[in-house]
């Protein structure tokens, strides 16, 4: 099991990585997605920037429940704009990742154990 834990850990901070440094580059799917819903290019940037730092604190045990959260935040965010968009598939892979995140929030709370 604790195998299985570490390989979606590190799945989850690179996912939350990648996705934030996506925002932050602005990458032009990103925009368009976003600015349909009237993110300007600074909240891009800046939902990016708690995209990855969210996951940098992933890394630490000490600071794995407050990267989490702010991963899952972003996530669920992002969730219903993918819901209101018809985008059913990216819909049901971003639930996933936001239920991984909550099931790695409560192995982290109040120093259960931790990778």
């Amino acid at each position: 099991m604790k195998i299985a834990y570490t390989i979606i850990l590190v799945i989850l901070t690179l996912l939350a990585a990648f996705s934030g440094i996506a925002k932050l580059l602005l990458v032009p799917q990103e925009v368009d997605f976003f600015g349909r819903y009237g993110f300007s290019n600074i909240v891009i940037i800046a939902f990016g920037a708690v995209q990855l730092i969210g996951g940098i604190l992933l890394i630490l045990g000490t600071t794995r429940f407050v990267g989490a959260a702010l991963v899952a935040i972003t996530f669920l965010v992002s969730l219903v704009l993918l819901l209101v968009d018809g985008n059913i598939l990216m819909s049901a892979v971003t639930l996933v990742m936001t239920i991984l995140l909550i099931v790695i929030m409560r192995r982290s709370w109040k120093g259960a154990s931790t990778v």
